[in-house]
């Protein structure tokens, strides 16, 4: 796994191989985050990072300057990961080990972005009181957006506050606004 762009552009992280995660790939990853540099300020962003597994997009918010981040996953292997990277790396991550829907209910904290990456067997229903949770909690700023990477058998437009949907090969990113 490497660090697509930004001050930690290039570098390799090795999680351990018995991680029950499907890491987002390079491709999707590239795609994804030129869509967001070009149309927000990273500076002073907040972000959220549902089922964070390996911590992959956590990092690149971070090496591309956002100054606040909690990376979430109810797998304690995760967590000690990401918490390890983190702290080697001198990261800007807050690390949190609990099941992500038990973490949105007591949720105080609005973010910039939200993303979520659920594992690939997730129904629509799922997907839909995940969104239906994160919005009913306030827990997306005011013109921020959250973002769902699932697979392509997954239709999402039928979700409130659904804005679009982007395919990079098979992995689908679903964007949705306040």
């Amino acid at each position: 796994m490497r660090i697509i762009s930004g001050t930690l552009k290039g570098r390799r992280l090795q999680p351990p191989k018995n991680l029950p995660v499907r890491p987002t790939t390079d491709r999707a990853k590239e795609a994804l985050f030129n869509i967001l540099m070009h149309q927000y300020d990273f500076d002073q962003a907040t972000v959220l990072d549902l089922f964070a597994g390996t911590g992959s997009i956590s990092y690149e918010f971070v090496s591309r300057g956002v100054k606040q981040l909690v990376a979430v996953d109810k797998n304690t292997h995760c967590v000690n990961f990401i918490t390890k990277t983190s702290e080697d790396l001198a990261l800007p991550i807050t690390v949190v080990r609990a099941p992500v829907l038990r973490f949105l209910e007591r949720i105080s904290t609005s973010y910039s972005f939200i993303f979520a990456d659920p594992p690939y067997v997730f129904t629509v229903e799922e997907y839909r009181v995940l969104v239906a949770t994160i919005f009913s909690k306030n827990a997306l700023q005011k013109d921020g957006l959250l973002i769902l990477e699932h697979a392509e058998q997954i239709d999402l437009s039928g979700l409130a506050h659904f804005t679009e949907a982007r395919n990079y090969g098979g992995c689908i990113f679903s964007f949705f606004e306040v």
